[in-house]
């Protein structure tokens, strides 16, 4: 007797369901977009069968932490994440979101976004319209944040100042209106212009309206080197006293912040065992590749490359950068420690034009070759380039993230965008590898090589874990009747093809436009995106709203 018809068939899979269980063998019948029936399917008919024997199956990787606002707007296929294995996208992190948007101060936050944002039309206001233009076509599921530095630059713009009482009620107002469109929460950048400048009260106060309507609160906290601890004792603070979930962002400590982890476990468990839901994600790698103007004062970034070389060619100016950056009044990303510890041998000019001969070189070895300060140095080649110029910053130790990966609050991020081999996407420079290869590294690396996480104790961090913290009831689990999100890939293959690993050897050979190896199908509701290694064309995707 022949059984019921479905969709997709996958066979003799080894299935990784995201609970923390290990594998077990079983079919998969797919019908109408969601999983109909898991088990031995025998006299089954399908309009797909697809053999997946010796291949694990799991769910979709949902990353959680993601900046892909703008280019899936630019490439809906959304191919470097796809390609890994990520069928759900959270957009809008780092208080830095596409909408709500304000006509007057439009300009501010097109400078936050940099150049993406000339790539796109902003014909949008509301997060609802925004979140409209992502319905028209997307290959990947997508769910979005509301940032908080984009709720200030609608209201106050990029000043250092607090918000009068009207402004408050004004960005409130905002708040409310983002979280009924479908927001699932405020996300924070308080390192980087505006977010810096807001005091802990306005943060609390803007989360009780996040609390209102159930949404969680996720943080680029204000600190993440020296003050990584402090920063996240305010992180915390903010959740317990509005009364929401925490996600505290890609909390790794960075260069000046080592060998905290131990007392920021400490903190972690303190507050869950006070009843604050607080959580965290991070990526697993070592090294980011910035503009330079990103380690600049969060003010001395204002105006974009013009007003910044303006202010570099100035003598006196040139001197308070350099003044503010060793006093970090106002702590930059991470990566600026490396500055200000004056660890110029772990910055590697990576992208320029008029200097392109040095590329390779570290900022330590340019400033010995130019008989300069090291300071000046890195000054002189924004001026050069016009701003247009990036390094890598290796500035994180790699036993803090094996230390990250094994704890059980922790779950995996990209922090990176969309992006692909081709069109504009390939021409922007500066994504880390980790938007081609973050789920492959993990799963090559930590699992495969190195044994630091089991295989099943790593999809669980990649699926099911960021879709509890989402409030998504029917996806990140391989569930009859859940939606058919899957990636089917080889486990002793997978490979990402991004990352070149620290010493460096110039001219790079994998960083970063390289897709993954070893994933053969991934299935966005029902449907196949991937195939083969190949993207289909399709958009299944849908935009999720809370």
């Amino acid at each position: 007797m022949v059984r019921a018809m479905f969709d997709i068939l996958v066979r003799n899979g080894l299935l990784i369901d995201g609970t923390g269980n290990p594998w077990f063998k079983a079919d998969i019948g797919v019908s109408n977009g969601k999983i109909a029936e898991i088990g031995k399917l025998i006299n089954t008919r399908a309009e797909r069968v697809l053999d997946a024997k010796e291949l694990v199956v799991s769910p979709g990787f949902i990353d959680i932490h993601t900046h892909s606002d703008l280019t899936l707007l630019i490439n809906p296929r959304a191919e470097s994440k796809i390609r890994q294995g990520v069928t759900t996208e959270v957009v809008g992190n780092c208080g830095l979101s596409a909408a709500p948007t304000n006509k007057k101060t439009l300009r501010l936050l097109k400078e936050q976004w940099g150049i993406e944002a000339k790539e796109v039309e902003w014909n949008w206001t509301a997060f609802d319209e925004y979140l409209r233009q992502l319905e028209k076509a997307v290959s990947v599921n997508v769910a979005s944040l509301v940032g908080h530095g984009t709720i200030r630059t609608a209201i106050i713009g990029v000043d250092d100042r607090q918000p009068t009482r009207e402004e408050m009620e004004q960005m409130k107002t905002l708040v409310a209106e983002s979280m009924e469109d479908g927001a699932f929460g405020l996300s924070s950048g308080l390192v980087y212009l505006p977010g810096c400048f807001a005091e802990t009260s306005e943060l609390i106060e803007l989360c009780k309206v996040v609390s209102n309507y159930r949404g969680f609160y996720t943080s680029h906290t204000r600190g993440e080197r020296e003050m990584i601890v402090e920063s996240l004792k305010e992180a915390i603070e903010i959740g317990e006293r509005a009364g929401v979930p925490v996600q505290v962002s890609h909390n790794c400590p960075k260069y000046g912040g080592h060998e905290k982890l131990k007392e920021m476990f400490e903190i972690y468990e303190k507050a869950r065992a006070r009843g604050v839901e607080v959580t965290l994600d991070n990526d697993a790698h070592t090294d980011f590749n910035p503009y330079l103007s990103q380690v600049l004062p969060q003010w001395a970034q204002a105006g974009g490359s013009k007003k910044i070389v303006e202010r570099l060619k100035d003598l006196k100016t040139r001197e308070r950068i350099k003044k503010e950056i060793l006093e970090d009044k106002h702590p930059g990303p991470g990566y600026v420690g490396l500055v200000k510890h004056g660890r110029w041998d772990r910055i590697f000019l990576f992208h320029c034009k008029k200097n392109e001969h040095l590329i390779g070189k570290s900022i330590k070895e340019i400033a010995k070759m130019r008989k300069a300060d090291s300071f000046d140095a890195y000054f002189d080649l924004i001026v050069e380039e016009k701003g247009d110029v990036s390094a890598l910053f290796y500035y994180i130790e790699e036993e803090d993230i094996r230390t990250l990966l094994r704890h059980p609050l922790m779950m995996v991020c990209t922090d990176g965008a969309a992006s692909a081999t081709y069109g504009v996407l390939k021409k922007i420079e500066g994504y880390s590898p980790c938007s081609y290869g973050e789920y492959p590294y993990i799963l090559e690396r930590y699992v495969r090589e190195e044994g630091i996480l089991s295989l099943h104790e790593a999809i669980r961090k990649m699926t099911s874990f960021p879709a509890q913290k989402l409030g998504l009831k029917d996806r990140g689990l391989l569930i009859e009747g859940m939606w058919a999100d899957m990636v089917i890939f080889n486990p002793a293959t997978i490979k990402d093809k991004a990352t070149d690993r620290f010493p460096y050897s110039f001219p790079l050979k994998n960083y970063p436009h390289k897709y993954s190896e070893g994933i053969e199908y991934v299935i966005v509701n029902g449907q196949i995106v991937v195939q083969k290694g190949k993207h289909t064309g399709i958009f299944p995707g849908k935009v999720l709203r809370h």
